[in-house]
């Protein structure tokens, strides 16, 4: 049975039938149809005009057994649902960005979630045996040991990573920024406006992008002469609760008077912490966070924040996975999206600056 044969067009037209009407071979119609190169401008125009007259729309399981692809890629987010969209709005935006693309693209998006750190080894052991299903992968967040990044290297499986790996960094295509430049500049605007005990609050130190921020933490201080406290240092995980947690138990009774938050909702969490104390934000304690959410604007006072551009990575990731899967590029890259500190009222830059 010829698979170009089952129809899904109102016309019951075949690939044949196409080619003929524009006086084109079929493989050139099935070339403009999936959007391959090595068509002529006018070639690809002509056949689209007739693909329009004639309503013509080229089978899903058709298509599929003859270039062995299913148009559909995967999001591993190794998190729960509940924490994605409850405790945060960064992963939603960068799925945004993800779907901006392979809708536009004609993709469909399967996302894979895990529930807790337990059972991220079962879900990566599903992606492996079910990896057929997919064209490709998006790695929404990676560890610094992550073992799946070997597997799909391993099986050539084209993926996409949104944070920078830890190793084989020119073999792997990635979206991020410059995490230890951002943090350092956050850290640095406490210290120029005169802020001296200054603690932090760190993402998940298994992951790259907490890593780095804590390293951009450490720099400022070490550059401005200043000694690193390690009990300044608070482990939160990216998260509210333990953004609230760590500032109430641990940061507060050091006395600190800024906070650097590796993330908006842990810069939330300490802020609540700070306001339950009695204490004020900033002329007590200033924050700073890291991802300028829209949630960014509605913290009282307003959050002052590393903007990152979590939408362009979830879109320039899902562009460059598209294209390996395509074949439109063979080479991996490793883009570094700008990031800017954005000044608002929690970091206190408009009081005078505090006695030294």
């Amino acid at each position: 049975m010829n698979s170009e044969r089952i129809r899904s067009n109102p016309k019951n037209l075949n690939l044949e039938d196409i080619a003929r009407k524009a006086g084109v071979s079929r493989s050139t119609v099935s070339r403009v149809i999936n959007n391959e190169p090595y068509v002529s401008q006018r070639t690809r125009e002509k056949v689209m005009a007739v693909v329009q007259q004639e309503n013509y729309a080229p089978n899903p399981a058709a298509r599929t057994l003859v270039t062995r692809r299913t148009r559909v890629i995967g999001v591993v987010i190794p998190t729960s649902i509940q924490l994605v969209f409850e405790d945060s709005a960064y992963f939603p935006a960068l799925l945004q960005g993800v779907v901006d693309v392979t809708n536009t693209r004609d993709y469909a998006t399967l996302l894979w979630w895990g529930n807790s750190e337990a059972d991220e080894q079962t879900l990566y052991n599903r992606i492996l045996q079910q990896n057929r299903l997919m064209d490709g992968l998006i790695l929404a967040s990676i560890r610094t040991d992550d073992a799946l990044i070997a597997h799909l290297m391993r099986m050539k499986v084209p993926f996409v990573t949104v944070e920078r790996p830890t190793t084989y960094h020119s073999e792997i295509s990635y979206v991020t920024v410059d995490n230890v430049e951002a943090a350092e500049n956050a850290v640095k605007h406490f210290i120029d406006i005169g802020r001296r005990r200054i603690a932090t609050i760190t993402g998940a130190l298994n992951n790259p992008d907490g890593q780095d921020r804590l390293l951009g933490y450490r720099l400022a201080l070490e550059k401005a002469g200043m000694p690193v406290d390690e009990a300044l240092i608070a482990d939160g995980q990216f998260r509210y609760q333990t953004g609230y947690e760590m500032t109430k138990g641990q940061l507060l009774p050091l006395n600190p008077d800024a906070i650097f938050a590796a993330s908006d909702v842990m810069a939330h969490g300490a802020i609540q912490a700070i306001h339950e104390a009695g204490l004020r934000v900033p002329e007590d304690i200033a924050v700073i966070g890291f991802d300028d959410l829209p949630t960014a604007m509605q913290s009282k006072p307003t959050l002052s924040t590393v903007h990152l551009p979590v939408h362009e990575r979830g879109f320039v990731a899902a562009s460059i996975l598209l294209d390996l899967i395509e074949g439109k590029t063979q080479e991996t890259r490793q883009v570094i999206l700008p990031t800017e500190l954005v000044i608002r009222e929690s970091c206190g830059t408009h009081l005078r600056p505090v006695s030294k």
